[in-house]
């Protein structure tokens, strides 16, 4: 098991020191999805959403969530972000929605949480939105796909199936 970083050798909680790491160009690609009603479902892809531009709204929040992660996550460190993209396209089962979320930086310090957390949001976003609609809806399948730069290089997911919902909720 790899050394867990937010422990000190005493075994307490504590914000990891970067200062001293070199600043790097930094990325990390995070998805999740959304599944829900295929009636709903129609109604998002055709922008006729009680709520209005439901894919759109979700963008922002994702984008915005990704701007203050350090806000929510108790150890994580503030970061100057370059860039944050968002997709929301029909996942490829055709049962929701999936969100897609690429943070950038050059720092000292990694990304991958701003990309997991503009996930969640985005997807919250979009429940929110649709509730009223469908509220069995089910977000699942949140996982970090890659992350590139720091010390510990490149990483990328295996290619395997998309993530389904197991019914396990």
């Amino acid at each position: 098991m790899a050394e867990l970083t937010h422990l000190n050798a005493d075994g307490a909680v504590h914000m990891v020191e970067v200062g001293d790491r070199p600043s790097t160009r930094r990325e990390a690609t995070a998805e999740g999805l959304i599944q829900m009603g295929p009636q709903v479902l129609a109604l998002v892809l055709a922008g006729q959403a009680p709520k209005g531009d439901v894919l759109a709204v979700a963008r922002v929040a994702a984008i915005q969530a990704a701007k203050r992660t350090w806000e929510l996550i108790p150890l994580c460190h503030p970061i100057a972000l370059s860039g944050v993209e968002v997709a929301i396209e029909p996942s490829a089962d055709g049962a929701g929605l999936r969100l897609q979320a690429t943070a950038r930086t050059t720092g000292s310090t990694g990304v991958e949480m701003e990309a997991l957390t503009a996930v969640q949001v985005g997807l919250l976003t979009l429940y929110d939105m649709l509730k009223s609609a469908d509220p069995a809806m089910t977000i699942t399948g949140v996982r970090l796909l890659s992350k590139s730069g720091g010390r510990h290089g490149d990483w990328q997911r295996a290619q395997d199936k998309p993530p389904q919902d197991t019914g396990d909720d």
